[in-house]
């Protein structure tokens, strides 16, 4: 996949006809995954390209008033621009939401880039919107004068799936259902840090991260979770909060991995959230803190995906 970074249309490369496919895409769950397969079928049925034209932020950075959350991805890049391929893209055109790319109209728009991407097919979901006028993606099929495709609704559980609900779902510690909304497995990536040791003590090290990516965090709680590490992927309980136990202040990304005995400090290695096991407790004395970690760890180690 070619991976084409913009700051105007006037850096456009479009030297062939593609099929494009628009949105933001932050999440690349399973309902824009339909999109991305009703364009790879016509691409593959008229020889064209799959291009994307998207954003490195969201566009709420341009139009709504400021929340730290807005900062947050659901998919770190790297991760995101795999998927991008791994769904059958071959050009990916980035830009920055700007104020200016705020104030272009439909029209603009379309001659800028749909045209000035030589789109034959555009693709986009049931909900799209283009111009500073927000025009609704029906307007598109009147106004463009390429054929355009809108993709219906993928719904999980009779509620549409978007990502929103996902981002609630992380928020609440629903792992489960945030993977299966998104179709892969959630993730934070962070480098391995020195922490107070004191896992080490109770029979339990542990790993200690320091998140490296700008991704929303699951609540606060004690997960099943592998981990990739070198390459490899091991299982393990992982925590994310504060020690209440210790009256911890901070918060803290703490893995313990089975079957492992390296020291791997400066390392950056990625955490794949899988279930829920519990919330943060404040316990009454080490021993029972230990006493639940080993049933933390008996469910790690025995859990499958349904």
């Amino acid at each position: 996949m070619d991976i084409f970074r913009l700051k105007t249309d006037q850096e456009l490369i479009a030297d062939e006809p593609v099929v494009l496919v628009l949105g933001y895409f932050d999440a690349l769950h399973c309902g824009h995954k339909k999109l991305f397969e009703e364009a790879r079928a016509i691409a593959q049925a008229r020889q064209l390209k799959v291009a994307v034209l998207t954003f490195y932020e969201s566009p709420k950075l341009a139009l709504a008033r400021f929340t730290p959350d807005l900062l947050l991805h659901v998919t770190y890049p790297e991760k995101r621009y795999a998927k991008f391929a791994e769904y059958g893209v071959d050009q990916l055109y980035l830009m920055d939401f700007t104020s200016d790319f705020a104030r272009t109209s439909s029209d603009e728009f379309i001659s800028r880039y749909i045209e000035g991407l030589q789109a034959k097919v555009v693709v986009v979901g049931f909900d799209y919107h283009f111009g500073h006028d927000k025009r609704p993606a029906d307007d598109l099929k009147t106004a463009a004068s390429c054929e355009v495709v809108i993709v219906p609704e993928v719904q999980d559980d009779g509620e549409k799936i978007s990502s929103t609900r996902i981002r609630r779902a992380i928020s609440k510690g629903h792992i489960e259902t945030t993977n299966r909304l998104l179709g892969y497995e959630f993730s934070t990536r962070g480098i391995v840090v020195h922490g107070d040791a004191r896992g080490r003590t109770m029979g339990f090290p542990t790993a200690n991260l320091a998140p490296i990516d700008r991704t929303f965090l699951p609540a606060d709680g004690v997960y099943v979770a592998d981990i990739l590490v070198k390459g490899h992927r091991y299982r393990s309980m992982t925590s994310v909060g504060k020690n209440v136990t210790f009256d911890g202040q901070e918060l803290r990304l703490e893995a313990h991995l089975f079957d492992f005995d390296e020291d791997i400090y400066g390392e950056t290695i990625e955490i794949l959230w899988l279930s829920k096991i519990r919330d943060m407790i404040k316990f009454d004395s080490v021993e029972k803190l230990v006493e639940q970690l080993e049933f933390d760890k008996k469910i790690s180690k025995n859990w499958e995906k349904v």
